[in-house]
């Protein structure tokens, strides 16, 4: 495994609290509070977590890539997990960007068309090295209304 040098997806500190919580702390000083009752509910292999005895064994993974429990089976990465909180929080991920362009076959240039941006600034978004704002991930919601609309 390579070291993550992305600060934004470099895990620093874990710590599981009760009903599912994991409070994450990254390299870029982002400190989240994730649920993962959902993404467990959804991966039957993940399914020992909802032991509260096995849940509080949390740990971080190797370089801070991801979070552990006991076995290879049980990790989270950690992109996944900050993606996760900041949709939780009623944000928008790089994840959700991802999502929104696989779902309508656009390539990013096409997508960095549709929002009316830079397909640089489009790539800072999808790598995650910069927040998605409201605004993009509102324009991403609106272009598909226009889409249904015009067919």
């Amino acid at each position: 495994m390579t070291r993550d040098s992305r600060k934004q997806f470099t895990l620093q500190a874990v710590k599981a609290r009760a009903g599912g919580i994991l409070q994450i702390t990254f390299a870029d000083g982002e400190e989240m509070q994730v649920d993962i009752d959902p993404i467990v509910e959804r991966s039957p292999v993940l399914s020992p977590l909802l032991d509260a005895a096995v849940f509080k064994r949390a740990k971080l993974g190797e370089w801070g890539g991801s979070v552990k429990w006991s076995g290879d089976a049980l990790e989270l990465a950690a992109d996944n997990l900050r993606a996760r909180a900041i949709e939780q929080a009623g944000g928008y991920s790089h994840e959700t960007l991802m999502e929104w362009m696989h779902r309508h076959g656009l390539t990013q240039q096409a997508a960095a068309d549709a929002l009316d941006m830079s397909r640089r600034m489009l790539a800072y978004y999808l790598s995650g090295e910069k927040p998605v704002p409201r605004t993009v991930g509102l324009a991403c919601l609106g272009w598909e209304v226009e889409q249904r609309l015009a067919a």
